[in-house]
């Protein structure tokens, strides 16, 4: 059966280094189980996202929220991503999908 993997990669702090508090998470969490009946989180250790920016290279530390789900609403998660940004005051929040297999 094919399924679809999506990725949310979100920032632990905001633009100005202040650390979001658990609320913003804990909205996400709530809002992917009750759209997708579940997801899994990657808190514990905060994964390093770098990239090349005005000469120098920027980065951030994120958490990652993945969902599963057969078909690839691509409309809603493009809104979906703006609630994102407006809520974690991002210019641009990472969301990838993959189809995979369940073996």
């Amino acid at each position: 059966m094919q399924n679809h993997l999506i990725q949310i990669l979100l920032p632990l702090f905001d633009n100005e280094g202040q650390a979001f508090s658990g609320v913003e998470y804990e909205g996400v969490r709530s809002e992917l189980t009750k759209q997708f009946g579940g997801l899994t989180a990657f808190t514990r250790g905060p994964a390093e996202g770098l990239w090349a920016e005005k000469g120098g290279t920027a980065h951030d530390d994120i958490v990652v929220f993945e969902v599963m789900t057969v078909e690839l609403d691509v409309t809603w998660w493009a809104s979906y991503r703006r609630v994102l940004e407006a809520r974690f005051r991002q210019d641009s929040i990472i969301i990838r999908a993959q189809q995979t297999r369940l073996l």
